[in-house]
């Protein structure tokens, strides 16, 4: 946030202290209690994922959002260049270098907003969470009429589930033209272990809301049979692919290696999107300046990456000195790294992490602290950190969420923490209902 010493945005001074109007999580955990018990959910998620969505709302100007988008369609303009394509998949594994007709359900972008606007700090191709926010949208409350009616954000709630089925519609009719979209199976490793088991079950109940078939499956459920791709339920049309093991290396994910090369079904996203645009290294060719002028990347395009991308290189032994006294202003994560894992604040890292760090595939990258969410624990205030995530289908945002957490990265373990919407601030920077809110409003 910003010092005492400088003013204040309208949304720093909402985040700070605007704690009328959020989502009510009691009612938001009672309705998914309700809906998905139904469905086969053992616990409640109150008891499983207390700390699953925050109450609080993140507040970011209508200029940040934009820019943030301008950033997603530059590097989907690049990604789309013969010279980028060659240079990404030239170390890719072999299977990532097919390139299947679907483009890929459900990357993030995912930023931080610094001082000078947002950084885009990742992009993931798997990413979870745009069906639980897409819920989360229907629990938000107001201390007052006059407030609900001021705040908007940049996601609109009432639509996102049929633009999420429509998503997948359109990676169908991609690969398979005007044949019937009869089955979808959700592929994940042991399903109901995972975190997000609860966002499949609501996958699975709007695919089965539009008339598809769906089904929750470990991948050694899968077979292949004739060319075509089966669970215990019959052949599977298209996959949904929440697996992190991103090229289908491991043993048992070999029958989905075999049907995703035989276009045995329409797997997405898969191994060329995870190549093009999730390997961390592609960051580094991202924020190159040299690099995109000698692509003849169009200098407008260039600028807008150059400027909202921290400038990212690959971690070689030979620089080891120089990362090693630059390290409190970098942040390290592993090539084909996800969610946290194996990345360190290079502040925080020893001699003995460093070292392994050389020793693996990792970039470095220029550091941007989050921004801060003001909110409340049961010891008083908490300053709580801020990720804003971009949910992206083919080049084009279908939802802007936030993701509240402390700590070096997100965790979904911090109280008052979770996934949070995002709303703009009013031209006043206040709620503008101060006399109906009574103290908690601005």
């Amino acid at each position: 946030m910003s010092s005492d010493f400088t003013p204040l945005s309208a949304a720093e001074r909402l985040n700070r202290e605007c704690f009328c109007i959020g989502t009510d999580v009691a009612a938001l955990h009672d309705w998914l209690d309700a809906d998905l018990q139904r469905h086969g959910l053992a616990a409640s998620v109150a008891q499983s994922h207390p700390n699953l969505f925050s109450s609080l709302p993140v507040f970011v100007t209508r200029a940040h959002v934009q820019q943030m988008q301008q950033v997603v369609h530059a590097v989907h303009a690049v990604i789309g260049t013969e010279a980028f394509r060659r240079k990404a998949l030239g170390s890719a594994p072999s299977i990532a270098t097919r390139a299947p007709a679907a483009h890929g359900v459900l990357q993030s972008y995912d930023f931080h907003l610094g001082a000078d606007g947002p950084k885009l700090i990742e992009i993931n191709t798997n990413a979870g969470g745009a069906m639980l926010n897409a819920v989360m949208g229907r629990a938000q409350e107001a201390c007052c009429r006059e407030v609900a009616d001021l705040v908007r954000g940049p996601s609109d709630y009432d639509s996102i589930e049929e633009r999420l089925m429509q998503m997948f519609a359109a990676e169908w009719r991609r690969a398979r033209g005007t044949a019937p979209l009869r089955r979808i199976a959700i592929v994940d490793t042991n399903p109901r272990e995972q975190y997000l088991y609860p966002e499949f079950l609501l996958f699975q109940r709007l695919f089965e809301s539009h008339g598809v078939a769906a089904s929750i499956v470990d991948p050694g459920e899968l077979v292949l049979v004739g060319g075509v791709l089966r669970d215990a339920a019959g052949p599977i049309d298209l996959v949904y692919n929440r697996l992190t093991d991103f090229y289908f290396e491991r043993p048992e994910h070999a029958i989905l290696a075999q049907a995703y090369r035989a276009d045995a079904a329409v797997v997405t996203p898969h191994p060329h999107a995870h190549a093009l645009y999730a390997n961390k290294r592609n960051l580094a060719l991202l924020s190159d300046a040299a690099l995109l002028a000698r692509w003849g990347i169009d200098t407008t395009v260039a600028q807008c990456l150059l400027q909202n991308i921290p400038r990212t290189i690959r971690v070689k032994p030979a620089d080891a000195e120089t990362l090693w006294a630059d390290r409190k202003r970098l942040f390290f994560k592993p090539t084909s790294g996800y969610g946290s894992g194996g990345a360190y604040r290079g502040e925080k890292i020893t001699k003995r992490v460093f070292a392994d760090i050389l020793a693996g595939d990792y970039v470095a990258q220029a550091l941007v602290p989050p921004s801060e969410r003001l909110g409340a624990d049961e010891h008083g205030n908490a300053v709580l950190k801020v990720d804003l995530r971009n949910y992206v289908y083919d080049g084009e945002v279908l939802l802007v969420a936030a993701r509240l957490y402390q700590g070096q990265t997100t965790n979904f373990r911090t109280p008052g923490g979770g996934f949070a919407p995002v709303f703009y601030p009013t031209e006043s920077g206040t709620c503008g209902a101060e006399p109906a809110c009574g103290p908690n409003c601005v």
